[in-house]
């Protein structure tokens, strides 16, 4: 069971807002009370992830992001937005808030009603050809891998899928990869691997959020990623103040600019401050 948050926590993330809007970055925290397991959070296991060049060249980790992406489409479908994400819609159609930076590819935060979302690692929920650069759904894509590949899901369907789509089953090597209908090209997930960049004009989205903003409350991040520090960076240089809402310790924990820290989940927590703005 969440427990209340301190009125006094509660009074200080309140009074980030005085001077205006704010920009918000999310982490993978953000998507937990979903039922999406964080890779970094307190008690998750070490995983090494894997990185483009795995994917693109080595036949069996691209069977394998397959294995685990048809796999885990069942239990991905059942996935909902929480109140976190639905305060955060709420916060921004009340003017609180200039939009939502998120490190999360899980599309949750425009399903739970946030208009201004720049996805600085991609959404998962699209496929697209390397070589044409058609894209397509997520869905109609492991249609054609269940034409591939009949009864797969079906024998492996109680196999652990983890945070990142691994599927952590036996029966890989058999796996046949979809390839794009129109020129025959790789089909990839539409976020960013791993050894890869955040675009540029994606970025440049994030950074212009920040810079409309008075100041950048992250939440459910470590920040060991590079991308949201380059924001917070940005953030420190006009400024503003940081505030954090995270279980566990973060990147920007004893940063100068640090406001406001709280040591709890984002779902309870932005719904009391939601609620403590009239949003």
């Amino acid at each position: 069971m969440n427990e209340a948050l301190p009125e006094t926590q509660l009074a200080e993330l309140v009074s980030l807002f005085e001077r205006g809007p704010v920009a918000v970055l999310t982490g993978a925290g953000m998507s937990t009370d979903s039922g999406i397991p964080d890779y970094r959070g307190a008690g998750t296991p070490p995983r090494t992830p894997m990185n483009i060049a795995q994917f693109t060249e080595d036949p069996h980790y691209r069977r394998r992001f397959w294995a685990g992406a048809r796999i885990g489409q069942n239990r991905m479908s059942i996935i909902e937005p929480n109140d976190g994400h639905r305060a955060l819609a709420r916060l921004e159609a009340a003017e609180h808030i200039e939009g939502v930076i998120t490190q999360n590819v899980d599309g949750l935060h425009r399903r739970g009603g946030s208009r201004t979302v720049v996805e600085l690692h991609g959404g998962g929920g699209i496929m697209r050809c390397t070589q044409c650069g058609e894209r397509w759904t997520r869905a109609e894509a492991l249609g054609w891998f269940d034409t591939l590949n009949p009864g797969y899901a079906e024998r492996n369907a109680e196999a652990e899928v983890a945070p990142d789509g691994d599927a952590l089953v036996g029966e890989v090597e058999s796996v046949r990869v979809p390839l794009c209908p129109g020129c025959g090209g790789m089909l990839r997930p539409d976020v960013v691997y791993f050894g890869e960049t955040v675009p540029v004009p994606v970025f440049e989205a994030a950074a212009a959020l920040v810079e409309r903003s008075t100041a950048l409350l992250i939440a459910g991040s470590s920040l060991a990623v590079n991308t949201g520090m380059r924001l917070v960076h940005k953030t420190e240089r006009r400024g503003n103040p940081l505030a954090v809402i995270n279980r566990g310790p973060t990147a920007v924990d004893r940063r100068p600019a640090l406001a406001v820290r709280i040591d709890a989940g984002t779902t309870e927590t932005l719904t009391a401050l939601a609620a403590a703005l009239g949003a």
